[in-house]
């Protein structure tokens, strides 16, 4: 895991370079010389916090929509004659 150290200002003129290196691991900007905020992927934070996307989470991606989806049909079985007596 490498860790890659900008400055808030370079932070704001090459944010693409800052993309391409939370791919390798966590990404400290600083302010000041000081650490002020780290960025993570979603991945890194997840395992940190140990939360998992929901299915809504999932199903809004833009990705979602490119993803081949035909559930199995499930014929008569909800058909079932209802007793309300």
């Amino acid at each position: 895991m490498a860790i890659t150290t900008l400055s808030s200002r370079e932070f704001n003129q090459n944010r693409s370079r800052a993309k391409k290196a939370v791919l390798k691991g966590p990404v400290f900007i600083t302010d000041r010389g000081r650490p002020a905020m780290v960025l993570l992927s979603i991945g890194e934070y997840q395992k940190m916090t140990g939360k998992s996307q929901s299915i809504a989470d999932l199903l809004a991606m833009p990705e979602a929509a490119e993803i081949e989806f035909d559930p199995p049909r499930m014929g008569d079985i909800l058909r079932y004659p209802v007793d309300l007596s």
